[in-house]
C-alpha cells in the first residue's frame, strides 16, 4: 500500500506544481500563462519545464510569466523578457540560429568526419599490399628449439 501510495505521488507530482494562489482569474490569461509555461526550463530542475517544476524557481519563474500577462505583454513579449534575464538556456527548445546553430550542426558533422575517416581506413586497408607471412630461419629455429628443449 505504501509503494501504491509513493507510485501515484511521484506520478501526480507535476499536477500540483502550479498552486491555486498562482492560477490567474481570467482563463484566457491563464491558458497562455500554461503555454508559455511549458515552453520554459525549469532552472534547477534542468529537463523539466517550469509548468511541471515544485522548484522554487519554477514557481519565481511561473508568477512572472503571469505578471508580464497581466501588464498586457504579449507572448513573445514576455518569452523576450524572460529570456533576456535568464538567458537562453531557460528555453526547452531553444532557437536554432546563430551560436546555437553550431551546437545543432556538430553532431551531424562530426558523424560525417567519423564515417569519411572510417572509409578512408576501410579503403587503404584493403588496397595494402598483403605480406606473406615469412617462416623462421634456420638460426631462429635452431634457437627455438633449444629454448623449447630446456
Amino acid at each position: 500500500m505504501k509503494r501504491l501510495l509513493l507510485i501515484l505521488s511521484l506520478v501526480a507530482a507535476p499536477v500540483f506544481a502550479v498552486q491555486p494562489d498562482e492560477i490567474l482569474d481570467d482563463p484566457a490569461l491563464e491558458a497562455r500563462a500554461r503555454a508559455l509555461s511549458k515552453d520554459l526550463r525549469c532552472l534547477v530542475c534542468r529537463n523539466e519545464s517550469i509548468d511541471d517544476s515544485n522548484a522554487d524557481l519554477a514557481r519565481d519563474l511561473r508568477l512572472l510569466v503571469r505578471e508580464r500577462l497581466v501588464e498586457g505583454d504579449s507572448d513573445d513579449e514576455a518569452m523576450e523578457f524572460i529570456v533576456a534575464r535568464y538567458g537562453e538556456y531557460v528555453l526547452l527548445k531553444p532557437k536554432a540560429g546563430g551560436t546555437n546553430l553550431v551546437l545543432y550542426l556538430a553532431g551531424p558533422a562530426m558523424l560525417l568526419l567519423a564515417l569519411g575517416v572510417a572509409g578512408i581506413y576501410l579503403r587503404r586497408r584493403q588496397s595494402a599490399p598483403v605480406l606473406a607471412e615469412a617462416g623462421l630461419d634456420a638460426e631462429e629455429q635452431a634457437r627455438l628449439k633449444k629454448i623449447l628443449d630446456e
